[in-house]
């Protein structure tokens, strides 16, 4: 029974608590078994909060024995990943610097999902400060993948991916700022969306580039990610950056695009996000996820948008100047990590000493970066090109949606790639980001959903390979709708054709 619960989605799991056909504690209990059997192997969690849970759990089942209403999630477990301020729970952002911080406030989308009865299992993996595309970077170890262990579950959410691709919980939360909730969700063989900017509270989430940083959920089918979207949409005046609009009607497009139909559609196939550096499995999976696109009824075109080939160098100016700014916090005084305070060495001393050992080395680099790129003589230079090559990019999107529904492109340009090839090699690790970017830059909303196994001959046969479809600000529901009528056709969640740990 433990077993079989672990197995099925959120959406099921929710409908059995609700009809007492199976109890919140039960279900809760169930994936803290499945996390003890194997996250030894994954190391998709930092922390779990067995007590925090089981409790989270029996409130759940106390309404429903006194007839209280359920939210359609309530009693559902899930993984949040560590950069999420969480109340009286360790969050460490994947760092030294913060480990053993214990937050005094939730951040909004936490005290969200805990009204909804949704039951947090702890904290996942992440690179630290969610710089990265592996989980390499985590100060406490990777995480692992559940199709292949001795490959990355992608970055930075890795272990928020991981968790759900292993059954250790049928729901995530992760962050995405260039990509990592998609390119993760990618190769895991799940379904994860980047929210529109805005859309979902930004409040309580520990900042890496303000401009762009979103969480959004992962789900092992697209129902489960839009029903977990539509808990954590929604305008927060706790956010400056927050959207005063009405969440998209997200769950309804996933029962709707489920029915196969896209008769009406126009999808503009992105001619930048393909060709040389595209491993042949991925842009096979591509092709046939295209055809089957024109299949359901919609129009497929290809569309050309010229800017985009300079995303990744505007990315890696923007996000490290944001993040000089903001990881500035951490001095030292006021929380976290404090090396060198003995008495006699002064303030700043004290805060470099702090530094150098609380932040790992690809932190370091993009402060390095960041603050160069931001410095006098070079602002101009740098930081503003950039920033003009990111309304480029934005116009490059809006002369596309006007012939067209959606953009698709592969969401990364490689299956998963071997835990250390690239750990060595800091470009080889940005280019990961290369087809996520641009709809980061441009605050678009953009999901990944699995396109089958790849069917190389390069040593990638049978890894997940996904398709992401970007639609324009606020028009989240168009890409749930393409994502379920995409998993329609495959037969189901890829996940079930995952190897058994």
């Amino acid at each position: 029974m433990s077993e079989e619960l672990t197995r099925l989605s959120a959406a099921d799991l929710a409908t059995k608590i609700a009809s007492g056909d199976v109890s919140a504690v039960e279900v809760t209990r169930a994936h803290l078994d499945r996390i003890r059997a194997v996250d030894g192997d994954v190391h998709a969690f930092l922390v779990t909060d067995e007590d925090g849970a089981t409790a989270a759990a029996e409130a759940v089942d106390d309404k429903r024995a006194n007839g209280e209403p359920l939210g359609p999630l309530a009693g559902v477990p899930l993984a949040l990943k560590d950069v999420v301020v969480t109340r009286g729970l360790q969050t460490t952002s994947g760092s030294k610097i913060l480990e053993g911080w214990i937050p005094p406030y939730d951040a909004t989308i936490t005290r969200k999902m805990r009204e909804a009865g949704i039951v947090i299992l702890g904290k996942a993996n992440m690179d630290e400060f969610a710089m990265g595309s592996s989980t390499e970077n985590s100060a406490f170890g990777p995480s692992h993948n559940p199709w292949a262990l001795d490959r990355t579950p992608g970055g930075s959410s890795g272990g928020s991916s991981a968790a759900v691709a292993a059954f250790e919980a049928p729901l995530a939360i992760g962050t995405d700022t260039g990509g990592s909730i998609r390119q993760p969700a990618a190769v895991t063989g799940i379904v994860g969306h980047k929210p529109t900017y805005g859309g979902v509270s930004r409040y309580g989430l520990i900042a890496f580039s303000s401009s762009l940083d979103q969480a959004g959920p992962f789900g092992r089918t697209v129902l489960d990610a839009a029903l977990l979207h539509e808990v954590i949409g929604g305008h927060d005046p706790m956010d400056s950056t927050s959207l005063d609009v009405p969440v998209p009607p997200v769950v309804a497009a996933a029962r709707e695009g489920a029915r196969g139909d896209l008769a009406g559609l126009t999808v503009g196939v992105v001619k930048e996000l393909g060709g040389e550096g595209y491993e042949p499995g991925v842009e096979a999976a591509a092709r046939n996820a295209y055809a089957k696109l024109e299949e359901m009824g919609a129009k497929v075109v290809e569309v050309s948008c010229p800017h985009f080939g300079y995303a990744l160098a505007a990315y890696y100016l923007i996000a490290p100047s944001e993040a000089s700014s903001n990881l500035a916090r951490f001095d030292a005084v006021r929380y976290g990590l404090r090396v060198g305070d003995d008495g006699v060495r002064d303030l700043e001393e004290v805060m470099a000493l702090t530094r150098e050992a609380g932040f790992g080395a690809e932190v370091k680099r993009r402060i390095i970066l960041g603050t160069y790129a931001l410095s006098s003589g070079y602002y101009d230079a740098y930081y503003g090109q950039a920033q003009k090559v990111r309304t480029l990019i934005s116009r490059d999107f809006a002369a596309a949606f006007e012939t067209c529904d959606v953009l698709v492109s592969p969401p990364t340009p490689t299956t998963a790639f071997k835990l250390g090839e690239r750990v060595d090699d800091p470009m080889a690790m940005y280019a990961a980001d290369l087809c996520t970017l641009p709809a980061s830059l441009a605050g678009l909303p953009a999901i990944s959903v699995p396109a089958g196994l790849a069917s190389a001959s390069d040593g990638t046969e049978g890894l997940p390979v996904g398709l992401q479809i970007m639609a324009p600000a606020l028009a989240d529901d168009r890409c749930y709708r393409v994502a379920a009528a995409i998993e329609a056709t495959l037969g189901g969640p890829l996940i079930a054709q995952a190897p058994v740990l």
